[in-house]
């Protein structure tokens, strides 16, 4: 095999690779409930910046609503980074009035309206 037809084939193996990140989008999950995930294609690109990418999405999903972020979980695989355990971010998120109470930072002495 030729250079060019070895560099020709890891070029194209590095796309398919990049092609095999997973990025689950906004899914609902129950009223005003929704889940995102984000997974690297393989355990050599590290966590970096999957759950700050999810945390992004979520938020504009929210914006686009009129509503609020609220955040209720958010998970990150833990290395090794070996078998099919690849980076992976998961943000369970709800979207709520701005005048919500939950958004109210903890510890507030915030009344109810």
């Amino acid at each position: 095999m030729t250079k060019m037809h070895l560099s020709l084939s890891m070029l194209g193996g590095a796309v398919l690779l990049s092609a095999c990140a997973a990025n689950s989008g906004v899914a609902p999950t129950g009223p005003d409930s929704f889940m995102i995930s984000r997974q690297a294609a393989t355990g050599f690109s590290g966590s970096g910046t999957l759950k700050a990418e999810a945390l992004k999405e979520a938020g504009q999903h929210c914006a686009a609503l009129n509503k609020s972020l609220f955040v209720t979980s958010a998970t990150e695989a833990e290395p090794p980074y070996v078998l099919g355990n690849f980076p992976k971010a998961e943000v369970l998120f709800m979207c709520l009035d701005p005048n919500d109470p939950r958004l109210a930072p903890a510890g507030s002495n915030q009344r109810r309206r």
